[in-house]
């Protein structure tokens, strides 16, 4: 049976284990340019050493004003290719595939002069009214993502993931509840996401698989629910999308009605009914810190690769110390052994 510690494979992709670093904003880049810093360069690699065995690095965007703040990465320009090419091989070094996730926030970008996004409607009231991009504006954003998924293959990535989730520009164009608009990526709600898979999709090797996060339901009145998740996830699947990683939320105020549970795991049934309506493989996250449970996701058939997000930025060694208190084989650094119970 398939445990967390059973080694995966999807298409060229071959994985150690089931344990994946998700994409988590550090906020770190300081002097606004885009590259990535010692701070990003010993976050992951320390995530590498404590035994993940795939760490998606985090919302890496395709032009200055597509980052949820100044602060963010970038890979609008090739400038910006050594410093993650530097992060990536010292993370294969230690034994972790790594990904990319390759975005733009659209409305949600707090410190662009002039945010812009599939409608003119504003996050909230405490967020700029955006601008909705021209028809021709968005097949130059679809451009954008092709020439940032370039750099990410020149920068050695194993795997790409684009995002489609949390409400940032990809999703307000699938969502009704934020795509307003009368023209070709208003009529159809994937046309944009369609036509980013495709350009991304061209510039990768063909055994490199690509990933993409989506939010499985939107927790707003008005907003889309899990059988409209499903759909749209089957137009990307048919474009080219090989694994969804799938989260919830974050396209607007959370309406009371829908709000997610605290409870563990709470997002796991959106996994599950998204590989079983599909069958195509999933990353499932949300509060799986537990080894055991994190275990039980595999063993269940739930997902096939487990995201431990929070817990992982509490401990590096989070897939280290799993191992240890499931009983499972994992190599764990020699100058560490000493840390841990005899096996």
């Amino acid at each position: 049976m398939d445990h967390l510690f059973s080694p995966y494979q999807i298409k060229g992709l071959q994985l150690k284990n089931r344990v994946v670093m998700p994409p988590m904003c550090q906020y770190s880049v300081y002097n606004k340019d885009g590259i990535a810093t010692d701070w990003h360069y010993m976050h992951y690699v320390s995530r590498a050493i404590g035994g993940a065995s795939l760490i998606i690095i985090e919302m890496t965007d395709v032009e200055p004003d597509g980052r949820i703040t100044d602060n963010d990465l970038g890979l609008w320009s090739d400038e910006q290719i050594p410093a993650l090419k530097r992060i990536v091989d010292a993370c294969h070094q230690y034994g972790a595939k790594v990904g990319i996730q390759i975005a733009h926030a659209g409305r949600k970008a707090q410190d662009a002069e002039e945010p812009v996004a599939a409608s003119a409607i504003p996050f909230d009231e405490t967020f700029k009214t955006p601008r909705a991009l021209s028809t021709e504006e968005v097949k130059d954003m679809v451009e954008k993502f092709r020439l940032a998924a370039q750099r990410a293959i020149k920068a050695g990535v194993d795997v790409i993931e684009l995002h489609g989730a949390h409400g940032y520009l990809i999703h307000q164009f699938t969502s009704s509840y934020t795509n307003k608009r009368t023209d070709e990526y208003g009529k159809e709600l994937t046309k944009f996401g369609k036509e980013i898979i495709q350009a991304v999709k061209s510039e990768m090797p063909d055994d490199m698989p690509l990933i993409m996060r989506i939010s499985g339901t939107e927790y707003v009145e008005g907003g889309y629910r899990i059988e409209e998740a499903i759909e749209f996830s089957r137009e990307f699947q048919n474009a080219g999308v090989d694994m969804f990683h799938v989260s919830a939320g974050g396209e607007g105020p959370i309406a009371a009605a829908g709000r997610p549970g605290t409870h563990v795991a709470y997002q796991v049934p959106l996994a599950r009914a998204i590989k079983q309506a599909l069958n195509i493989p999933v990353i499932a996250v949300g509060r799986l810190d537990e080894p055991g449970l994190a275990d039980s996701v595999i063993g269940n058939e739930d997902a096939d690769l487990v995201a431990v997000g929070r817990a992982m930025l509490r401990n590096p060694y989070w897939a280290l110390e799993a191992a240890t208190v499931l009983h499972k084989e994992i190599d764990i650094p020699t100058q560490y052994e000493r840390g841990f119970p005899s096996r």
